[in-house]
């Protein structure tokens, strides 16, 4: 019979090579069916397709192992080989005197295949998702989920859940010492079935169960369980959005935090509950499409701990959070946006992870997904884990990440938050707190790996897609190829654009002709990378206030400065990012709790500023002049950027067609300019497209006579011909030539 001491720490939990105790094994020319089921009175062993009774197994220790020898003299069946398993049940009658029948989940054969655990230990398989986590399947006809998780140095991994009783000691599972990979199909566990990891360190403790790092779903928080769910169908490759997403196309996008968008009063509870993803495809689609944005950018939905994290500190990076629905209602949302034309960015968190017990810290007891240093791998800022790049495994779980989203979900990018902070070591750390690369600098060397082979594997894999860096230093080539040295991004934050315009905004307007440069710095160095203009989530903050609130003046000097900053960022090269709120001045600071305050639309003024929003996209969409060449010198001209005395700015866009263009002049003082004579580099007329003063916005509606003004035989500023305008106070003006 079998050794006690393996009978033992089957019955404790803590054997760490169960499939060579458990199941079937030949043994004196039979087989040895063994079978650890606590609670259990009898356990008969029967033949799977006749189910006539084979043996009876005998319960050889009190705590529920069960074994006995099948000989050829009692069973009709042969003895199993590998090329003919034993296919049988068990019949087990439970302690309360029920009798039910059970599909024995170590007769079953390794989950992974060959190639799978080759590429695995490799570091090479793009979508390890495919196989790492809970997978519904059929294993020898039978239905069932196959279990696998990385935990290279635990003792022993179970799997816990509802079908056991969260019982770590009933389904432990078999170790591919290959690639540190823990694996095990259990018949019957059907889809949205609750269940866990449970860990036995190498030392011996037991860890708290952790969350599967591969879930598809996940329990709504507090609750923490991940969910067995169905694989999200491939999206198929898209030409419409490839082009919706090239670098001469018009991106105006939308940044929304899904669950304060809007918000439903229930009435069952009394209580603002957030919206399902269907009622957002109801919602928010036909809004972003009316106002003429692009693009939709989604703060974080991966599945999130803390509510107040906004979704940057995300514990289950495959499963959408369950706070706006399943994923099949996120799939019909992308699907929604797509049939409207607009496209969907995802914010995507590879900086850095909590500290949640469930999460991936100390994983399997050792730092496995973090690097082990806290000088490398704790971010002092957000008192948070740092992915430890080096390592194969933790690369391919965020690259196979990467691909789940734009693939699975169709996903148009991933905007890759706090660059910054992964590029160098140095980040946020005083000196003695950081440790050098391998040549003694500051730089991640991992993590500008990691970067570019990220990128390079979407752009091979996924060519339709972008990636945007949140990065805020002067890290060189961000947005270049990586062929040519770049990190591979398509686009890059301009976040000193950000910092500067708003420094200069709001200073009252009688200081502003000393800060001029705050404006003009920007186009120094506007094509060195490929640049989106952001006004994000993080400007209306912590006690930064509203985007109207930074506006200097009275309530009417306010509404006008912000509608000529909106008008300065459409005619300034690069794209264009507006946080939720901001297209119609929000007046309070966002608060992820709340609903946006939608009653302020009856106030003429904030109805004004959405109106200007709406125009703003339609006449940046029509006006390739305005999109088509961002990102190069050829698409950018300056008229006048040195009327600092009159806080005036006046400059050319062009596109592709380089006889076409859009003259755009901004007045940030509250004055009128009469009789203000602009440089142009063509005779015929010029008809005003947009003036951010117009009454129609809540402005004072001044302007030029007739809104045209005609070229005159006047040389000025360098130009041979000039026109004479009537600039509105604190506003922009876009004016389109015609012959």
């Amino acid at each position: 019979m079998l050794n006690p001491l393996d009978v033992e720490l089957i019955c404790t939990g803590r054997h760490g090579d169960p499939f060579s105790v458990l199941g079937p094994h030949p043994q004196d020319g039979g087989v040895s069916i063994r079978a650890f089921l606590p609670g259990a009175r009898q356990v008969e062993v029967v033949d799977a397709e006749s189910g006539q009774l084979l043996v009876r197994l005998e319960k050889q220790h009190d705590a529920g192992f069960f074994e006995a020898l099948l000989t050829t003299t009692t069973a009709t069946a042969t003895p199993q080989t590998p090329a003919a398993p034993l296919l049988y049940s068990l019949q087990v009658q439970w302690g309360n005197y029920q009798t039910t029948w059970v599909e024995d989940p170590y007769r079953f054969g390794p989950v992974l295949g060959e190639m799978d655990v080759w590429l695995l230990s490799e570091g090479t398989h793009l979508r390890p998702y495919e196989i790492l986590g809970a997978n519904p399947r059929q294993m020898n006809g039978v239905d069932g989920t196959s279990f696998a998780v990385w935990a290279p140095n635990a003792a022993r991994v179970s799997v816990v859940g509802d079908f056991n009783n969260w019982d770590g000691r009933r389904h432990p599972m078999r170790f591919r010492r290959e690639c540190g990979v823990w694996e095990i199909f259990l018949p019957g566990v059907e889809m949205g079935t609750r269940y866990k990891f449970e860990i036995l360190a190498a030392d011996g403790q037991l860890l708290p169960a952790r969350a599967d790092p591969y879930a598809r779903q996940a329990e709504l928080r507090p609750a923490t369980a991940s969910i067995v769910a169905a694989m999200p169908a491939r999206t198929p490759p898209s030409e419409p959005r490839k082009q919706a997403n090239a670098l001469d196309a018009p991106m105006s996008i939308y940044e929304i935090h899904p669950g304060s968008w809007r918000r439903i009063h229930d009435h069952e509870t009394g209580l603002h509950r957030w919206l399902t993803w269907d009622e957002m495809a109801e919602q928010l689609v036909p809004y972003v499409q009316d106002m003429g944005f692009t693009h939709i950018e989604l703060l974080p939905i991966s599945e999130y701990p803390f509510d107040g994290s906004w979704g940057y500190q995300p514990v289950g990076l495959y499963a959408p959070t369950a706070r706006f629905g399943d994923a099949d209602g996120l799939v019909r949302f992308i699907a929604c946006c797509h049939a409207a034309g607009l496209g969907v960015l995802l914010d995507w968190v590879p900086a850095h992870f909590p500290t949640d017990a469930h999460g991936l810290g100390n994983f399997d007891g050792t730092p496995l997904y973090e690097y082990a240093d806290p000088r490398e791998g704790f971010h002092n800022d957000w008192n948070t884990l740092i992915y430890n790049l080096g390592r194969t495994e933790v690369r391919n779980f965020l690259i196979g990440n990467a691909l789940y989203w734009l693939e699975r979900f169709g996903i148009d990018g991933l905007r890759v938050d706090a660059v910054a902070s992964m590029l160098y070591r140095d980040y946020s750390r005083k000196p003695g707190e950081w440790i050098p690369n391998i040549h003694g600098g500051r730089e991640n060397l991992e993590t500008i790996a990691f970067l570019k082979r990220m990128n390079e594997v979407i752009g091979t894999e996924r060519p339709q897609a972008v990636t945007m860096a949140e990065e805020s230093t002067s890290f060189p080539a961000v947005s270049r190829p990586t062929s040519a040295g770049g990190l591979g991004f398509h686009y890059k934050w301009n976040m000193g654009w950000m910092h500067d315009t708003l420094q200069y905004m709001a200073r009252e307007p009688v200081h502003r002709q000393h800060h001029q440069n705050e404006l003009t710095f920007g186009l120094s160095y506007a094509f060195t990378e490929n640049f989106v203009l952001p006004i994000s989530h993080d400007e209306v903050v912590h006690g930064k206030g509203s985007l109207l609130g930074k506006m200097p003046g009275d309530a009417w000097q306010q509404f006008a400065n912000l509608r000529a900053y909106l008008g300065f960022m459409f005619g300034h090269p690069g794209k264009k990012l507006l946080f939720m709120g901001c297209e119609f001045a929000q007046v309070r600071e966002w608060n992820h709790d709340q609903s946006l305050d939608w009653h302020l639309l009856d106030d003429p003024q904030h109805a004004g500023v959405q109106r200007l929003v709406r125009d703003l996209n339609q006449l940046y969409k029509a006006s390739p002049a305005l999109y088509q060449l961002d990102f190069v010198p050829a698409g950018f001209e300056w008229i006048d950027h040195q009327d600092a005395a009159h806080s005036v700015l006046s400059f050319v866009r062009r596109g592709l067609d380089a006889s076409t263009f859009v003259l755009v002049v901004c007045n940030f003082t509250p004055a009128v300019q009469t009789a203000y004579r602009i440089g142009v580099p063509q005779p015929g007329d010029y008809r005003e497209r947009l003036n951010t003063d117009s009454e129609h916005y809540g402005g004072s509606n001044a302007g030029t006579p007739l809104g045209m003004a005609k070229a005159e035989p006047v040389g000025w500023q360098g130009h041979a011909q000039s026109i004479v305008l009537t600039l509105p106070p604190l506003a922009t003006v876009f004016l389109e030539w015609t012959v």
